[in-house]
């Protein structure tokens, strides 16, 4: 695959990591705007890596998502406020029980725009004391994007009982509806 997935006309492309891909993947697809979110892996130097190269934690790839959206109904700026939300920029390598380089903080831009939009998020979130320390998040530029493997796609939709998907994604889940309620698509399904 290549470095970007190509969006539709009119549409931006996001590539984010905080974590387990899983939890930014079920996030996304329920915000208006969001038209596609692709698990993956970037940032790292092996080509075509598979799940288990990542967490074997010598490719150097984090687990992302790459996001497909309109700006004229999420912008730039929004997607990453949800992101800052959703996981927490302040612990390198590690989300919770996940640990390692994999599941590290980072913002892949696109774009001189995207990049100075980071910023500029950044220092948002560091100014209002959302977190109680520093953001360790990198902001790198977008690197060569390799998908998933397609049991790692839409993950949470499709094993809401397992136990990683009930106390891990599910609580996130909850957290980004309750707080971004008016930017929810009609139907988490839609």
């Amino acid at each position: 695959m290549t470095a970007t997935h190509e969006a539709a006309e009119g549409q931006e492309v996001a590539t984010l990591g905080g974590g387990c891909f899983w939890c930014l993947d079920a996030v996304y697809r329920e915000l208006a705007g969001v038209s596609r979110v692709v698990c993956g892996y970037a940032g790292g130097q092996v080509p075509n890596p598979t799940y288990e190269q990542v967490c074997g934690k010598a490719t150097g790839h984090a687990e992302v998502v790459q996001i497909a959206f309109d700006p004229q109904v999420v912008s730039y700026a929004d997607l990453l406020r949800v992101f800052f939300a959703i996981h927490d920029p302040t612990t390198k390598d590690r989300q919770g029980a996940d640990v390692g380089p994999q599941y590290r903080s980072i913002i892949l831009y696109h774009s001189e725009a995207q990049r100075r939009t980071a910023e500029a998020v950044m220092r948002e979130v560091g100014q209002a004391g959302v977190w109680d320390a520093p953001l360790v998040t990198e902001l790198v530029p977008a690197a060569e994007f390799w998908p998933a493997e397609p049991e790692h796609q839409d993950y949470f939709a499709r094993n809401p009982w397992s136990g990683y998907c009930r106390a891990v994604i599910a609580p996130k889940v909850a957290k980004f509806r309750k707080t971004f309620a008016g930017r929810l698509k009609r139907s988490p399904a839609a």
